[in-house]
């Protein structure tokens, strides 16, 4: 099964793909979330399952130490809009320890493809 993680947290990202690949999974990060399509299908070739990573993007510009006005941050959320309505998986990372969000991907992938 071929998983792909998208989303505007590359740590997180980062982090939950190398925790699946762990487990067995063929999982990769998209790692420029505004294009995650042709980054998406260049690496993994049409996954079977798309888990998008969110975090609230004031969240994200305070973690990056990033003075993002209103605007931008608006423009970002549409450009990441596409993603969260065609995912399989949509986890809020806001308050969530990297244990959390691999718990939330598994009982996901547990539930939804038990045979694996």
């Amino acid at each position: 099964m071929r998983i792909a993680v998208v989303g505007p947290c590359a740590s997180g990202k980062t982090a939950l793909a190398e925790r699946l690949r762990k487990l067995g999974y063929e999982a990769r990060e998209c790692t420029q979330e505004h294009s995650y399509v042709p980054t998406m299908w260049q690496k993994i070739s049409r996954p079977d399952v798309l888990i998008y990573l969110d975090a609230s993007l004031s969240s994200i510009a305070a973690r990056r130490s990033a003075d993002w006005s209103e605007e931008y941050l608006a423009k970002l959320n549409r450009r990441l809009s596409h993603a969260r309505q065609h995912c399989d998986l949509y986890v809020q990372t806001d308050g969530l320890s990297e244990e959390e969000v691999l718990e939330r991907a598994l009982g996901f992938l547990r539930r939804y493809f038990p045979s694996l």
